[in-house]
C-alpha cells in the first residue's frame, strides 16, 4: 500500500507541474515556421483498450508534454517586424490546444480525462488558450487569410485532414525540424534518462541473479521487466531481448521462449521506460558464470572495440567516424574459424539516439553535439560458433566528452565473472 500511495503521489505531482521545457520547444519551433501554421495531432484511444494501451505520438508528447488521447495542437509562427502583415500576425493566438469534450460513458472504461472547458484546464496543460475540438476546423479557416501554408507531420491520417480541408494549400513535413530539436537534450530531460537507465540496470542485475543452464529466456527476460516496473517505470522501452545460444547471433530476437544450456553465452538487451524516456542497454553473459577462452577472446574484442568509440566522443565529432573507429578495431582483432576478419560479423550500425524514443530521430550524417544522448553497440555475430556479443551502453555527450550513463553495470569481463560467482 506505501509503495501505491509513493506511486500514485509522484503521479500527481508529474500531472500538476507543467515543465517550462515544453513551452520553450514550442517557441523555439515556432521561429521555424515562417508564413505557415504548425499543427499537430495527439493520437487517439485505441479502439479496444484491453489489447493495446494508449500511448503518446512522441513528437506531439515532446512540444506538449500532454499524455491523453485526441488533443490537437497549433502553433503560428512568430511575427516578422518587416513583414507587411506583421500588425495582422502579432494579433492572432501563438499557440492553441484543442482537447476533445469529456465522454462520460467512455471515462467509466478508461479514466476521467480533462476536458477543455474545465477549470483548471490552462494551469495543466501550460496553454493559455484552451478550445474544444469541435472548434479545431473553423480556427483554422480563420487563420487561413493570414498564413498560406501549413506544417505538419507528413503521412499521418492529420496530414489528409488538412489536406482535404484545404486542397490548395502547401503542406510541409515537420519530422526533421522537430527532430532536429528533439536531438539535444534539457537538464530535465537528461534526468529522466538516467532515471530509467538506473531502473534499467537494476532490471540487468536481477538477471544476472538468476541466469544459469536450465533457465528459459523468458524467465530472464520477465525478471528485469518486473524489477524495473517496482521501481515505477511504465513499460519496456523495446521488446526485451534474451537470446542465448544460437539466438545471441540475431539481433533482434525476441520470442525469449528457448532453455539456456550451460557453456553458452546469453545476449541481454532489455531497458525500461520511465515517465516516457528510454534507456537502451545490452551485456553478454556466460550463462553458467564462466566465459570460455574463445567466448572471452571475442567479447574482449568487442569491447575493445566499443571503448575505442567512447574514447573518441565529444562535440562535433561524427557518428560515423565513432562507427568507423569501432569497425577498424574489430577487423584489426581477432580472427573466424576460416582466419578471416571478424569486421563483417558486425553487422549493424554503432549506435543511435535515446529519447523519447528508443530510437530517437537522427539522420546519416549526425554530428555530436553537447546534451545528445546516444547508444555506443558494437557486437560480434557469428552463427557458425553460436556465439553473439553485444555489448551496449546509454552515453551522454559532454563539454569535453562523455559520461557512461549505465556505467554502473559492469562491462569487464573478470568483474562480470565476479558478480556472477555470487549468485543466489
Amino acid at each position: 500500500m506505501r509503495r501505491i500511495l509513493l506511486f500514485l503521489a509522484l503521479t500527481l505531482q508529474l500531472t500538476a507541474a507543467v515543465s517550462p521545457d515544453f513551452a520553450q520547444r514550442r517557441e523555439k519551433l515556432r521561429g521555424r515556421i515562417p508564413g505557415g501554421i504548425a499543427i499537430l495531432f495527439g493520437e487517439k484511444e485505441a479502439p479496444e483498450e484491453l489489447h493495446y494501451a494508449f500511448f503518446q505520438e512522441p513528437n506531439f508528447l515532446y512540444l506538449t508534454g500532454w499524455d491523453e488521447p485526441g488533443a490537437i495542437v497549433l502553433l503560428t509562427p512568430v511575427p516578422e517586424k518587416d513583414s507587411p502583415k506583421f500588425n495582422e500576425e502579432s494579433r492572432q493566438p501563438r499557440e492553441i490546444l484543442f482537447l476533445p469534450d469529456r465522454d462520460l460513458r467512455q471515462e467509466r472504461w478508461t479514466g476521467r480525462k480533462l476536458g477543455p472547458l474545465d477549470p483548471d484546464v490552462q494551469e495543466k496543460t501550460g496553454f493559455q488558450m484552451v478550445l474544444p475540438v469541435s472548434k479545431f476546423e473553423s480556427t483554422v479557416r480563420s487563420l487561413m487569410d493570414v498564413y498560406p501554408n501549413f506544417y505538419t507531420l507528413a503521412k499521418t491520417p492529420g496530414a489528409e485532414m488538412l489536406a482535404k480541408l484545404s486542397p490548395m494549400r502547401d503542406i510541409a513535413d515537420l519530422r526533421r525540424t522537430i527532430g532536429q530539436l528533439r536531438q539535444v537534450k534539457s537538464t530535465e530531460e537528461i534526468s529522466m534518462i538516467q532515471r530509467t537507465t538506473d531502473a534499467s540496470v537494476k532490471g540487468h542485475l536481477a538477471a544476472w541473479k538468476m541466469i544459469s543452464g536450465g533457465k528459459y529466456e523468458y524467465e530472464i527476460a520477465a525478471a528485469m521487466v518486473g524489477e524495473y516496473m517496482k521501481a515505477g517505470c511504465q513499460r519496456s522501452a523495446y521488446s526485451p531481448i534474451v537470446g542465448s545460444g544460437l539466438n545471441s547471433t540475431v539481433l533482434h530476437y525476441s520470442k525469449n521462449s528457448r532453455r539456456m544450456d550451460s557453456g553458452e553465452v546469453t545476449v541481454m538487451d532489455v531497458a525500461a521506460e520511465c515517465d516516457n524516456y528510454a534507456s537502451d542497454i545490452t551485456r553478454t553473459l556466460p550463462v553458467n558464470g564462466k566465459f570460455t577462452p574463445r567466448q572471452r577472446e571475442i567479447y574482449e574484442i568487442v569491447l575493445g572495440a566499443q571503448q575505442a568509440a567512447m574514447d573518441a566522443v565529444k562535440p562535433g565529432v561524427a557518428m560515423s567516424k565513432l562507427t568507423q573507429i569501432a569497425r577498424d578495431y574489430i577487423k584489426s582483432h581477432g580472427k573466424d574459424l576460416h582466419g578471416e576478419p571478424l569486421d563483417k560479423y558486425f553487422i549493424h550500425g554503432l549506435g543511435h539516439p535515446v529519447g523519447l524514443d528508443v530510437h530517437d530521430p537522427t539522420d546519416p550524417q549526425l554530428v555530436l553535439k553537447e546534451n545528445m544522448v546516444i547508444t555506443i553497440e558494437p557486437g560480434i555475430y557469428i552463427p557458425e560458433e553460436s556465439l553473439g556479443v553485444r555489448i551496449e551502453d546509454t552515453i551522454l555527450v559532454t563539454k569535453d566528452g562523455y559520461k557512461n550513463m549505465s556505467g554502473a553495470l559492469p562491462r569487464d569481463p573478470s568483474e562480470i565473472e565476479r558478480a556472477l560467482a555470487h549468485r543466489n
